[in-house]
C-alpha cells in the first residue's frame, strides 16, 4: 500500500510536537489500534484533528504538561472510530420521533399499538409506522387488512415490516390507492391476496409497495431535517464516529451535505443516493462530493437494489422457497442495469447494491463482471471502483471466490444472522446447501474479499455492541444457536473489529485517513464500558458507549464517561 505524504509528514514531526502544545491528550488507557505494527497503546495526543502520537502511558506524559485538553481514560478501553457501513440515517431520526412498532408481539399487540394511535390522531389523519415482525409471533403470520379495519374505519393505515420490504395497509388506505381485486402486481412486487375472493390482503411486498407510499403525504423539509439530526445524534451516543447512508434521493443528501457544514451533524458522513433514475442522474452530472467539511461529508455512490429481503420472501433465488412456491422478485433487469453500470464507471462512481438472494447476488456479480471487462482501464476516472454488494445474504458456493477475484467488497450486517437464522431455515431448507451459504462471513474472509460491517439500521436496532455480539457469537441474545446457524462463520474479535474500522474506512476510499490509530489519521475514537476483545461473549451487549470522539471533538460523553480538563 503507498504510504501518502502527509503521513510521513505528520511521522517526522511529532516528535517535534512532544515539547509543543496538543489539542488533546488521552492518558491510561486499555487502547486497541487496529493497528498490526503496535496492536496496543495506553495514550494518544491529538493536534489539528489528527493523531501525532500513539503509544506508552510513560510517553504520553511528555505531553501533559502543554496539553489544551486531558482526558484520563482510567484503564477504559479506546477503539478506534467504530464505522455503521450501512445505514438509513433518516429511517433512524424518523423512528425515534414516530410510530415505531419495533417489539411488537403479534397482532393483538399490533392491534393495541393501532388503537392507541388511532385515539390520539384524529379521524381521517395518516397513521405510518414501521417495524413489526412476524418471525416470533404465534401463529408468525401476516398481519392484513382485516386485522386493522375494525380499529381505523376512518384513518388511511400503513404499517412497514421492518426489514422495510413490506407493508400492511387497511382497506381505507387500499381504497385511497385504488389497490383491489384487478391492480396487476406491478414488476418487481407482489399484491398478497385472499384466497377465498381474491381481494388483495392489504400485505405489498417490494415494489408493489409504491401503490400504497406514492399517496402517503411526504414529511416536510423541517421534519426531514429534525430526523436527520435526531438520527445523527442518537449514532454519536452509541459510539459510531462514521456513517455510511445506503442511498437516498438527491434532495435529501443536499440537505445532509448542509447540516454537515453547519456543525448540526458531527458524524462522518459516506453518502449514496438511489439509483438509476433522477437521483443518480444528478450525481453523475454534478459529480463526487470528497472530503468536504474537514473530511466529514463524502458523495461518491450509488445504491442499486437487485432483489427484496427473505422474510418477506423478495429475495431472488436459484432454487423456489422451501415454504413458498416462488423464486423471489428482481426488482431490475440487467438490459436497464448494463449501461447504467458502465457509466459508474467511467464516471467514478462507487456502486453498492442490494442483494440477498443467491440469484440475485449472483446476478449482480455477473453484471459487475460484464462492466468491468467491457469498459477498459483507460475509460475510468476511478482506477480502484471499489464497488460493493450490500446484505450477501445468500451466496451459492461457486459464487463466494467471485467477490475476491474481482474486487468486490462485501458489505455485511452481522445482526442480521442473529435475526435472520430463526426463519431463514424454513425459507431456505433446514440442513440445505444454501443455508450453508447464508451469511458466510468467514467463508468470504478465507477467499481473501474485502469485507465491512454494517446494521442497516432501522432495519435492525443498529447499536455497534450487538453488531460485535452477533459477529463473534452468531448467537441470540439469550444464547440460543443450532446446527443451521452454523457457528463455523463466526468471526474473530480482531476480523470483527477490522469490519467496523479499518474494513468501514477501505469501503469509503478512506483507509489512509482513518480506521486505525496511527500518527497521521485522523482523531476518531470510541471508548466502551469494558474491554469487547476479552469479555466473556453476553457481556458484550451488557457494554455501553462512554465517550464519543471525531476530529479529536469530544461529541458525546455519557454519565459515567471519564472527565474531560
Amino acid at each position: 500500500m503507498k504510504i501518502p505524504i502527509s503521513l510521513v509528514l505528520f511521522a517526522a514531526l511529532a516528535l517535534q510536537l512532544q515539547a509543543k502544545p496538543v489539542d488533546l491528550l488521552l492518558l491510561h488507557g486499555n487502547i486497541y489500534t487496529g493497528n498490526p505494527a503496535q496492536p496496543k497503546a495506553e495514550g494518544v495526543a491529538v493536534s489539528g484533528g489528527r493523531i501525532v502520537f500513539a503509544g506508552t502511558g510513560a510517553e504520553a506524559e511528555k505531553f501533559r504538561a502543554e496539553a489544551r485538553c486531558i482526558i484520563d481514560l482510567g484503564g477504559r478501553t479506546l477503539l478506534p472510530g467504530l464505522n455503521d457501513a450501512h445505514m438509513h440515517l433518516w429511517g433512524v431520526g424518523n423512528r425515534e420521533r414516530s410510530f415505531d412498532l419495533e417489539g411488537t408481539k403479534g397482532i393483538a399487540d399490533l392491534r393495541e399499538h393501532l388503537r392507541a394511535r388511532v385515539a390520539s390522531a384524529g379521524p381521517k389523519k395518516w397513521i405510518v409506522g414501521r417495524g413489526w415482525i412476524e418471525t416470533h409471533w404465534t401463529p408468525a403470520a401476516f398481519p392484513t387488512a382485516r386485522d386493522l379495519d375494525d380499529l381505523s374505519p376512518d384513518n388511511p393505515v400503513v404499517l412497514k415490516r421492518a426489514d422495510g420490504h413490506a407493508l400492511v395497509a387497511n382497506s381505507v388506505a387500499l381504497r385511497l390507492a385504488r389497490v383491489g381485486r384487478t391492480t396487476p402486481n406491478p414488476s418487481g412486487g407482489e399484491i398478497l391476496r385472499y384466497p377465498d375472493s381474491g381481494e388483495a390482503t392489504g400485505m405489498l411486498i417490494d415494489e408493489a409497495m409504491g401503490l400504497v407510499d406514492r399517496i402517503v403525504p411526504p414529511a416536510t423539509q423541517a421534519e426531514i431535517e429534525q430526523a436527520l439530526i435526531t438520527g445523527a445524534q442518537r449514532e454519536i451516543s452509541l459510539g459510531w464516529t462514521g456513517v455510511q447512508i445506503a442511498g437516498h434521493d438527491y434532495a435529501e443528501a443536499e440537505t445532509v451535505r448542509r447540516l454537515v457544514a453547519a456543525g448540526k451533524i458531527r458524524l462522518r458522513i459516506y453518502d449514496a443516493v438511489s439509483a438509476p433514475g433522477a437521483d443518480a442522474d444528478q450525481l453523475f452530472a454534478a459529480g463526487p462530493v470528497l472530503g468536504e467539511s474537514d473530511g466529514r461529508y463524502t458523495r461518491r455512490g450509488v445504491k442499486l437494489y437487485i432483489d427484496g429481503a427473505l422474510g418477506s420472501r423478495g429475495a431472488a433465488l436459484l432454487a423456489p422457497y422451501s415454504d413458498y412456491a416462488s423464486s423471489g422478485l428482481l426488482l431490475n433487469s440487467p438490459a436497464k442495469l448494463r449501461p447504467f453500470l458502465q457509466e459508474a464507471l467511467r464516471r467514478g462512481i462507487q456502486v453498492q447494491t442490494h442483494a440477498i438472494g443467491d440469484r440475485g447476488n449472483r446476478t449482480m456479480l455477473d453484471l459487475y463482471e460484464e462492466a468491468l471487462a467491457t469498459v477498459p482501464a483507460a475509460e475510468r476516472k476511478v482506477a480502484e471502483p471499489r464497488w460493493r454488494i450490500e446484505h450477501a445474504q445468500v451466496l451459492s458456493a461457486a459464487d463466494i471466490p467471485r467477490f475476491a477475484r474481482l474486487g468486490i467488497i462485501a458489505s455485511m450486517q452481522p445482526s442480521h444472522a442473529i435475526g435472520d437464522l430463526y426463519f431463514a431455515p424454513k425459507r431456505l431448507g433446514s440442513g440445505s446447501e444454501r443455508l450453508a451459504g447464508a451469511y458466510a462471513w468467514q467463508s468470504l474472509l478465507q477467499t481473501g474479499a474485502a469485507f465491512t460491517g454494517g446494521s442497516d439500521a432501522p432495519v435492525e436496532r443498529g447499536e455497534p455492541l450487538i453488531e460485535f455480539y452477533a459477529a463473534v457469537a452468531r448467537r441470540s441474545p439469550d444464547g440460543f444457536a443450532d446446527a443451521d446457524w452454523h457457528l463455523e462463520q463466526r468471526l474473530t474479535r480482531e476480523q470483527a473489529l477490522r469490519a467496523f474500522t479499518l474494513g468501514a474506512a477501505y469501503a469509503a476510499f478512506e483507509e489512509n485517513e482513518r480506521g486505525t490509530i496511527e500518527v497521521g489519521k485522523r482523531a476518531d475514537f470510541t471508548v466502551l464500558s469494558a474491554d469487547i476483545m476479552t469479555i466473556p461473549e453476553p457481556e458484550i451487549l451488557r457494554a455501553h458507549c462512554l465517550m464519543t470522539i471525531v476530529g479529536g471533538e469530544v461529541v458525546y460523553t455519557a454519565p459515567d464517561g471519564p472527565a474531560v480538563r
